[in-house]
Order: structure tokens, then sequence, then C-alpha cells
């Protein structure tokens, strides 16, 4: 299955870092990479406990988190982007990266979702982001191997055997 009608790596989407500047997706070529569409004020808020384990747990394998805030659902990442690195820091001990915030939904939807939004999970779901905390992994080729809902946790089973066998 194709991500879209895109045919290039998803590491190829420009998108700006969170404090500035660019967050150069290419220097994650050659690793996993699981995108996620982060919140602050979210129920699903405590998920950046685990998605913080998980890159204490697979960093020196070839993994990253990438954090991608966005303010689209009920508004629960209102924050700007200093407040929004203080409270990862100093809440959850967050040490992977976060994008600059974007729209993942609507006319507006950043390039990168652009490109993760035609992968359907495990049950079919493609399209429109659900809700925040939602998770693609893309393998090392920079292509889109695995979605999953915003309720699956991120140490779930069905997560830590995806990120399993991409990193081999």
């Amino acid at each position: 299955m194709t991500t879209t009608d895109h045919n290039g790596s998803v590491l190829d989407v420009q998108i700006g870092a969170l404090q500035g500047g660019s967050a150069d997706l290419r220097r994650f070529a050659g690793k996993a990479v699981l995108i996620v569409n982060v919140a602050s004020k979210c129920g699903l808020t405590p998920q950046y406990t685990g998605l913080e384990k998980l890159q204490e747990r697979y960093a020196e394998q070839g993994f990253t988190v990438l954090g991608v805030p966005c303010n689209q659902f009920l508004g629960q990442e209102p924050g700007s982007a200093e407040e929004i690195a203080e409270f990862c820091s100093a809440t959850y001990g967050v040490t992977f990266p976060l994008t600059e915030k974007v729209e993942v939904n609507g006319a507006g939807r950043h390039p990168l979702y652009e490109r993760l939004v035609g992968f359907a999970d495990a049950e079919g779901h493609s399209g429109d982001i659900r809700w925040n905390f939602e998770k693609f992994l893309i393998g090392r080729d920079g292509q889109v191997v695995a979605r999953f809902s915003p309720q699956t946790e991120p140490e779930s089973d069905a997560v830590i055997a995806a990120i399993e066998g991409q990193l081999g």
C-alpha cells in the first residue's frame, strides 16, 4: 500500500523544528521513526510517558519518536513553541525531537500529513487524523509501514512488534 499518490520518502518533506529552523527529517534516513501528533492538554497526553520510554529503549538501535504538535482537536495544544517545549521537558522528560505546530487535517493540512493519511491502520482506517496521538511508523526506507489509532498505547504489543520488525 502506498502512503498517497506521492512516491517520495516521508523524510523528504520540509517541516520546521519546534524552536525554529528546520526539523530536517532527512537526518532520520536509515532509522525507524514513529511520527505522532501530540497535544499537552488532551486526555491522551500521558502517552508522552510511553513515547519517551520507546525513545529511551530503541534510540541506540536506530529509532526515534518525532512529536508533531497540533491544536486542531478541541484546542488541546494552545501553547507557544516555548510553552510546549517546557511542558514536554518538565512534565514528561521528553528527549525526542518536536516539530513546529501544524494542521494535520483540512485545507491547511501540512505536506507531511498529506504523505501519511493515505495509509490505513490494521482496522482499515485511512484518511483524516482522528484525534491527538495518532501514530505512524516510518521504516528505514522512509515509507509508512504502520498506522495506529490514538487510543493505541505507545508500549502496546502491536507498536513494539512493528518497531522491532523495522529494527530487525
